[in-house]
């Protein structure tokens, strides 16, 4: 029994490194792809430019979410799950999918209405188009993610990342300004899905149950309400700042997001994607759920949060060196947001936990109190410009961290004060090393210097002070990967 035991535990570590490995290759070798692309097209196009698609993101967001409705999820997490599932899943999608882009295209006028920009009229009705293409593989990379399969998933997102990237690249340089950035963006959805439907080995047959759908939605369509929540909490800056400030305001604020996205939001995907099918494995062995979420916590913490305090600290020469002159406010909102990006991941694996758990309920209710927090430090923050509203997503973030924490202390008996004593340690390294680097980077007049100089002194700091003080994390990291 040990042995089949310890068997099973060599085959789950194994699963997630490899799981691991290949999620961490698709998103940052695409990240990094799209990362130049939007350099090589901000440097082109102007703030005004992008603050006018981003106006239009919450809309695309929620579509996105309503298409998934939860179902992707349930798929994961239901170990049993048959074809007639998959495929009741498949069309269902379809349908919403098809749907949206309908109401979408009618509304358009109205959206355009409401920022006073009639341009955004043509662009949400091509833009919306992406919403039909995702529909189509929801439950292909939901099939692939149960296999803990991310290397079907990169060639898929690689691909597209490039495709997609000599269509923006292209059209920014011939003339097309905001055209650029809706066909990039259009363009990478589309071929992603194309290549996911190539590559993936599962085709829809002429099944559907409508006991199949109860069954799912009755876990699923919690969590899509929570995703519906928390998707248009994500973007109710960009609607608020777009109607309240200008475009090009937008397009700053965009843009600082957009770099403190580039480490958080994705190691938050790779954090998301692997652990939630590996703790569903075990989600009913609560001691080792517990050991497993815990490693899970303090090795997401040892890694993010000195990535976001360096990208803090280094605002100013990142936005100089890679963006021009007309970008340099964004490089003042930067660091604000990096400080409340960083607990993004934490957020994650807490949220995690609730679905393994199969509570979708709780789940929905958190994401209630936390939002309607949320938007009153929102609507408060107005007065105080972009940098209010920045410093209010960080408050936002602490108030919803200690709220996520409740239940996940109530569950596995690992609420935030128990949590906060795994990830301090790596909060204390990353702000020491956050202040060497500031330190260095100040006495290098040239802002490429800065990098140059600034980056290596924060990594050489942040290993020299996890060896020396007998970090935990970093022996934990070392004999995870050595033992691959």
């Amino acid at each position: 029994m040990q042995g089949e035991k310890r068997h099973e535990e060599t085959s789950l570590k194994k699963k997630t490194f490899k799981g691991t490995i290949w999620s961490i290759v698709e998103r940052f070798s695409v990240q990094f792809i799209q990362f130049v692309v939007m350099i090589v097209m901000a440097r082109i196009l102007t703030p005004a430019d992008y603050g006018l698609v981003a106006m239009l993101a919450i809309f695309i967001a929620v579509s996105q979410s309503l298409v998934d409705s939860g179902f992707s999820q349930a798929l994961i997490r239901k170990q049993d799950r048959s074809e007639t599932d998959n495929c009741t899943v498949f069309f269902f999608n379809i349908a919403v999918g098809f749907g949206l882009y309908a109401v979408l295209f009618f509304c358009a006028p109205l959206i355009a209405w409401f920022y006073d920009e009639p341009v955004l009229t043509p662009l949400m009705r091509v833009i919306s188009l992406s919403v039909v293409a995702n529909s189509f593989v929801v439950v292909q990379r939901a099939l692939l993610t149960v296999r803990i399969d991310f290397k079907t998933q990169a060639k898929a997102s690689l691909t597209a990342a490039v495709a997609s990237g000599a269509v923006g690249i292209t059209m920014a340089y011939t003339g097309f300004g905001v055209w650029s950035i809706v066909w990039f963006q259009l363009s990478n959805l589309t071929v992603n899905a194309l290549m996911l439907w190539l590559l993936s080995h599962w085709r829809p047959r002429l099944l559907y149950s409508w006991q199949s759908f109860r069954e799912l939605f009755n876990f699923g369509s919690k969590l899509a309400l929570s995703g519906i929540i928390n998707t248009l909490y994500n973007n109710i800056y960009k609607l608020l700042i777009g109607k309240v400030f200008k475009a090009s305001d937008l397009g700053y604020y965009s843009r600082a997001h957009d770099f403190s996205d580039f480490p958080s939001a994705n190691l938050t995907t790779v954090i998301q994607r692997v652990t939630y099918p590996v703790l569903c494995t075990i989600q009913d062995d609560d001691l080792r759920l517990r050991d497993v979420y815990r490693r899970f916590l303090r090795l997401s913490a040892f890694i993010v949060f000195p990535l976001m305090i360096g990208l803090a600290a280094l605002a100013r020469p990142v936005v100089l060196v890679f963006l021009k002159e007309q970008w340099l406010y964004s490089a003042t909102l930067l660091p604000v947001i990096c400080l409340s990006m960083m607990w993004y991941p934490i957020h994650a694996i807490n949220l995690n936990l609730l679905q393994v758990k199969g509570r979708s309920d709780l789940f929905l209710k958190l994401e209630i109190w936390k939002k309607c927090i949320g938007v009153v430090i929102i609507i408060c923050s107005i007065p105080f410009g972009l940098i209010g509203m920045c410093w209010g997503s960080v408050l936002s973030s602490i108030i919803c961290l200690i709220i996520n924490t409740y239940y996940t202390g109530k569950l596995i008996d690992m609420g935030f004060l128990k949590q906060m004593r795994d990830v301090v340690p790596s909060l204390l390294y990353s702000l020491s090393m956050g202040a060497v680097v500031y330190v260095v980077s100040a006495v290098v007049p040239v802002e490429w210097a800065k990098l140059v100089a600034g980056i290596p002194a924060g990594l050489a700091f942040y290993a020299l002070a996890t060896k020396l003080t007998g970090s935990r994390d970093l022996r934990e990291l070392i004999l995870f990967v050595k033992s691959k």
